[in-house]
Formats: structure tokens, sequence, C-alpha cells
């Protein structure tokens, strides 16, 4: 019997040793996504009761729109620079060359302007910044998970880091790169696709500029 029971207790143990660990920083990402969709909605539910001020046959109107696509091309360009970096290397290694080097969260700081560029799409300022504070609200609590994890991983190393880069900066003068960099191009296209929906909001906007002038939806407020 006793016999019987340390099979059964070796059983046990070999069967723990084979679950898998739960990843931090997949936890983290996906609480992300769930609350960037959360987010997402409630912005378009706001576009869909407010109006731009400026007349949508306007130039003013037309300037911010351009200004908003040349936002998210540099989101587009600066998110997939950024993958070329730390594409799958954030669990393995601590990235401090190339964007990392003048800022610690250089993919975030795109992804604000990428959200201010898609906002822009309403022919509004204030809902471009409203756009772009939201995205930070919602990466805030996310780095701050992150860097935690970081700091637990790289120690003193990391430390160090954080005393030299900004969290967003960016400062140029802190500016270091390789010659080389290994590149893995599953990730860098993954990258490139997430930040290309950022495009979505042109048609998107439009399509609800349109209805509104028919008079389709209730207009609640007017943001210049």
């Amino acid at each position: 019997m006793h016999h019987n029971q340390t099979l059964s207790t070796h059983a046990t143990q070999v069967i723990a040793t084979d679950i898998p660990s739960v990843d931090p920083l997949q936890t983290i990402q996906r609480r992300r996504k769930r609350t960037l969709r959360i987010g997402i909605v409630v912005l378009l539910a706001l576009v869909c009761c407010a109006r731009a001020g400026f007349d949508r046959s306007t130039a003013w109107h037309e300037g911010i729109e351009a200004i908003g696509i040349t936002a998210i091309l540099i989101c587009i360009f600066g998110r997939g620079w950024c993958a070329l970096y730390i594409g799958g290397r954030k669990k393995t290694s601590l990235v401090t060359l190339g964007p990392y080097s003048i800022s610690r969260n250089p993919l975030y700081v795109f992804s604000f302007i990428g959200a201010f560029g898609a906002g822009a799409q309403t022919g509004s300022l204030v809902m471009a910044g409203l756009f772009s504070l939201a995205c930070w609200l919602v990466f805030r609590s996310v780095v701050a998970h992150e860097e935690a994890m970081l700091a637990e991983r790289f120690g003193a190393s990391f430390d160090d880091y954080c005393q030299t880069v900004p969290q967003f900066g960016p400062n140029l003068m802190k500016w270091r790169d390789a010659e080389t960099i290994k590149v893995r191009p599953a990730l860098f296209l993954v990258t490139l696709r997430d930040a290309c929906w950022f495009l979505i909001a042109a048609p998107v906007f439009e399509g609800i500029k349109i209805l509104q002038d028919q008079g389709w939806g209730i207009t609640l407020i007017s943001l210049p």
C-alpha cells in the first residue's frame, strides 16, 4: 500500500510539473486588448453623437483630416520600425537600442500618434485629442504592469535603463544603435497589420458624417 501511495504521489508531482505556467506578459496583453475594445466602442458612440465644428467643405476640415492621415502613416512606419528591434525579444532580453534607446515604450508612443490620427478623421482636433488621451489611459496601466515584470526579470539592468531613458519621451540625445539586428519577419508583419487598423477610421468616420448630413442620428455636441 505504501508503494502505491508513493507511485500516486510521484505521478501527481509529474503532472503538476507538466502544467505550463501562465505567461504574465500574455495576461497583460489580453487585458489590454479587452480594455481597448471597450474604449473603441465608447469612442465610436461619441463620434456618432458629435459633429465637427468645421463644415466638411472647408479647408480647415480637410486639413485636419490630412494631418490625421499623416499621423496614421507615421504610426504604421514607427510601429514597424520598433518591431524590427523588439520582435519576440521582450521576454528574453532587455532591448535598449534603436527606438528603445530614446524611449522605453516607443511602440505605445506611435500608437498614441495613430490614435490622434484616427480621431482627426472626424474633422475635429478635440476629438483627435480625446482619441489619443483614451489610448494613453489604456496603455498607462499596461506599461506599469510590463515594467514591473521587466524590473523583476532584469533587475539592476532595467533600473539603470529607467534612469537614463524616459518612459515615453522621446529623448533624441540618448540615441544608440547597432550595426546589425536579428529580425523576425512574421512578428514584423503582424505589427504592421495591427497598425493598419488605424486606417479604418477614415472610411468609417466618413460614412458617419454622410449619415449625419442626411439627417440620420442625433448630434448632441459640436466640437472644434
